[in-house]
């Protein structure tokens, strides 16, 4: 596999690198329109299926790496079709390693090359974490600018179902605690396909938390969505429901819980607006700042443990920002904190369900009734 990169960059050689600098700079961002202008439906398998290819076919030096991404075509199928289309040079299958060959493909990023390195899950990139955060994520700082780490780092993330500690863990806390990186977790089609598009052009390094729950899932899409030069914002969050009573935060698969949740709640009287985070690392701080700023009251919803979470450095950037318009105590829903257990009446019972944030909006809302009153 080093071999073939070193063939690629080459003195004379390089059909990656020489054929890139002809390469048209597409733009980065298309203005975002809602799905009012839907007409079809996607799932979130072929819209990252999608997003990969229209980016290796626009950019020669876009190339997917990971184990299984080829030949099987990919342990969740994201890269069906693509090892046939562009050839074992630009979709390379590696062995059981990811700190070798994620130790490679920073090394491309550094050489002007676009990798996707895939990892089977986030679980496994711990294995790689040296290059992910000391090579990848501070080179640019440390480099005074002069290099640039233009790499994706995807694969699913957090709790899928039945596979235990080692394969649950989210990492978004994780990974969005570190200067030099952009963390992305898409929730929809729209946001896989406009996202990874993001992440590839880039010239960061971005770690893209997928969940392997939304794969099978299909979402409308607009007709804008499914253009090629299509690409969503990075550091913008989505308003997915507007509501009056209470602000409701998630990402990922948990964004799907929160408007069910939502629903359940307008049938109470309550108002919630959902925000569909989109982006960990940067934060759209604004945003969310600016609904609980209307609703004066705030639920955060991740999978995640809540110690250090994504979720409390949201109600950090409240209090520190909008403290004053807060009606109520902020709720924050996470994971239980222990390791994801084995058991499905555990599983069920370590992650957050529709219920929870429903009872936590509720409580915001002074709608509950107090355990003092029952008793």
């Amino acid at each position: 596999m080093l071999g073939v990169i070193r063939r690629k960059i080459g003195a004379g050689g390089s059909s990656l690198l020489t054929s890139g600098w002809s390469f048209q700079s597409r733009p980065a961002v298309s203005a975002w329109r809602s799905y009012s202008s839907a007409a079809k439906e996607m799932t979130v398998r072929d819209a990252l299926n999608s997003a990969l290819d229209e980016e290796m076919s626009a950019d020669p030096k876009v190339f997917l790496m990971g184990e299984e991404v080829g030949e099987y075509q990919g342990a969740y199928k994201i890269s069906k079709g693509l090892l046939e289309k562009y050839g074992p040079e630009r979709v390379l299958d590696t062995p059981i390693t990811e700190a070798g060959f994620t130790g490679i493909g920073v090394g491309a990023a550094y050489y002007g090359l676009r990798p996707v390195v895939e990892f089977m899950t986030f679980n496994f990139s711990m294995q790689a974490i040296d290059h992910i955060i000391n090579s990848a994520a501070k080179s640019n700082y440390m480099s005074a600018g002069q290099i640039s780490v233009p790499i994706v780092f995807r694969g699913p993330n957090g709790a899928a179902a039945g596979v235990g500690a080692q394969h649950s863990h989210c990492f978004a806390a994780w990974f969005a605690s570190c200067p030099g990186l952009k963390v992305l977790a898409p929730y929809s089609s729209e946001d896989a396909r406009g996202l990874l598009k993001a992440a590839i052009r880039d010239p960061d390094p971005v770690v893209f938390l997928e969940n392997e729950l939304l794969y099978g899932e299909s979402f409308p899409v607009s007709a804008e969505s499914l253009d090629s030069s299509f690409c969503l914002p990075i550091g913008k969050a989505k308003i997915e429901r507007e509501g009056k009573d209470v602000t409701i935060t998630a990402f990922s698969k948990m964004v799907g819980y929160a408007l069910k949740a939502a629903e359940i709640l307008t049938k109470e009287g309550i108002s919630a607006e959902v925000i569909n985070l989109r982006s960990i690392r940067p934060l759209d701080r604004s945003t969310i700042n600016a609904s609980v700023r209307k609703t004066n009251r705030l639920v955060t919803v991740e999978e995640g443990f809540p110690q250090h979470g994504v979720g409390a450095e949201i109600c950090t950037s409240i209090v520190e920002e909008s403290f004053g318009y807060l009606d109520a105590p902020v709720e924050r829903i996470a994971g239980a904190d222990v390791p994801m257990p084995y058991a499905a009446n555990l599983e069920r019972l370590a992650v957050p369900q529709v219920e929870d944030i429903v009872r936590a909006a509720k409580r915001a809302c002074y709608r509950s009734v107090p355990l003092a009153a029952v008793a």
